[in-house]
C-alpha cells in the first residue's frame, strides 16, 4: 500500500503487454522442474538457484541472450516441462493483480521430446487454457516472435504458426532477440504478410545502440507497427514520427533498461518520464522478464509513482489508458473497462 495515494499496487488492476514467456518463468519454478528433471535422470544441468542466484538481477546485453540459449531452454525442453512453467507464469500474473496479459514466446522445436514448432505452440496454448480455470480474471493471450537471427524462411514459418493458431488466441507476432544480429528489412514480406493476414504487429525497437540506426528504425516505422518495445535510442525525428502517428503502443520496462545498463543512469533517468504525458502514444509499463529481473508488475508502478511522483488519478488513468493498445476485440476492452479502478 502507498498510504500517500491510498493505492495497493498488487491489487490494483493491471495490463502486461511485453513478457517473454522463458523469461518470465520464476527461479523457483525453474528449481521444482530441475529438481523433478534430476530425480528422474533428465539432466546434468546445475541447479537454477546455483546458476541465478537469488537477488541477482544484473544481467546485461552480453550475460542475458546466453542465459537461455545455454540453459533455460536445456531446462525447459519437454512437454511436461513447457506446460508446467507456462502455467507458473500466468499463476504468478494473476497473483500480481494482472487481469490481462500478452505472453509472446518464439515457436522453438524439441526434438527430443518429439515436438516441432506446431506442438511447441500447441502446448503453450493448451497450458494458458487449463490455467483459466485457475485464475478466471486474468485473461491470456499469445504473440507469437521472430528472432532477429532467424532467416526469412523461418520467419515466414512463425508468421504461419500465427495464422494457423489466431482462433485460439494467437493475437500477434514480434520480432526480439539479441539486437547486435540480423538485419530487419529481411523481414519485410513476411511482416507485410501477418498484416494482411489480421494479425497486430509488436516490434523490440532502439533496445540498443546496435539496433537504432536511422535506416533500422525507418525501416520498422514503415512496417506500420501497432506498438513498439523498450523504444530508448531514438532520435528526436523518430520520436516526432512515433508522436505524429497516434495511438502506437510503447511498451515500457523499467528494472529491465536499469538492471540491464541498457539506460544511462537509474530509474529517475528512464525515458517513461519523457513519454507519458506526449499526446498520441499509449504509454504501458511492463515487466519484460520478471523472471530475470526479478521486478513484478506490481513494482514497476511502485517505481514510477516513487520516481516520477504520479498521483493517484494519473496512475489510474494511465493504467486504463492502456486498455487501447491491447490486441485483443472490443469484447475484451470492455471487460476491462469494468474491472479496471
Amino acid at each position: 500500500m502507498t498510504p500517500e495515494l491510498g493505492l495497493d499496487f498488487k491489487s490494483m488492476p493491471k495490463i502486461e503487454l511485453h513478457a517473454h514467456l522463458s523469461g518470465s518463468i520464476s527461479r523457483q519454478c525453474l528449481h521444482e522442474i530441475w529438481e523433478m528433471k534430476k530425480a528422474a535422470r533428465k539432466t546434468d544441468l546445475e541447479d537454477p538457484l546455483l546458476v541465478m542466484p537469488p537477488g541477482r538481477h544484473d544481467y546485461d546485453l552480453k550475460t542475458f541472450f546466453p542465459l537461455f540459449s545455454s540453459y533455460i531452454y536445456n531446462l525447459i525442453d519437454d512437454v511436461s516441462s513447457l506446460e508446467h512453467s507456462t502455467k507458473s507464469v500466468i499463476r504468478d500474473f494473476a497473483h500480481d493483480g494482472v487481469v490481462y496479459l500478452e505472453l509472446r514466446t518464439t515457436p522453438r522445436a524439441m526434438p527430443t521430446a518429439g515436438l516441432d514448432k506446431a506442438g511447441y505452440v500447441d502446448t503453450v496454448l493448451r497450458a494458458i487454457e487449463d490455467a483459466r480455470a485457475d485464475t478466471p480474471t486474468l485473461h491470456t493471450r499469445l504473440i507469437l516472435s521472430i528472432d532477429r537471427r532467424n532467416s526469412l524462411d523461418e520467419a515466414g514459418e512463425a508468421v504461419a504458426l500465427a495464422k494457423l493458431f489466431r482462433d485460439r488466441g494467437v493475437v500477434a507476432v514480434d520480432l526480439c532477440g539479441d539486437p547486435t544480429k540480423g538485419d530487419v528489412s529481411l523481414f519485410t514480406p513476411v511482416i507485410e504478410e501477418a498484416r494482411a493476414a489480421g494479425l497486430k504487429i509488436t516490434i523490440h525497437f532502439a533496445e540498443a545502440e546496435a539496433s537504432a540506426s536511422e535506416a533500422e528504425l525507418n525501416t520498422i516505422m514503415s512496417w506500420m507497427p501497432d506498438r513498439l518495445g523498450h523504444v530508448i535510442h531514438v532520435s528526436e525525428a523518430i520520436k516526432r514520427q512515433i508522436a505524429e502517428r497516434g495511438g502506437i503502443g510503447l511498451e515500457l520496462c523499467l528494472s529491465c533498461n536499469v538492471h540491464a545498463k541498457m539506460i544511462v543512469g537509474s530509474f529517475e533517468a528512464h525515458h517513461f518520464g519523457g513519454w507519458w504525458r506526449v499526446d498520441g502514444p499509449i504509454v504501458v509499463p511492463c515487466t519484460d522478464d520478471v523472471g530475470i529481473f526479478g521486478s513484478p508488475l506490481s513494482n514497476e508502478w511502485r517505481l514510477i509513482q516513487h520516481h516520477f511522483r504520479l498521483q493517484r488519478e494519473e496512475i489510474l488513468g494511465l493504467a486504463k489508458k492502456g486498455i487501447g493498445a491491447i490486441f485483443a476485440g472490443d469484447g475484451e476492452r470492455e471487460r476491462l473497462r469494468r474491472l479496471m479502478w
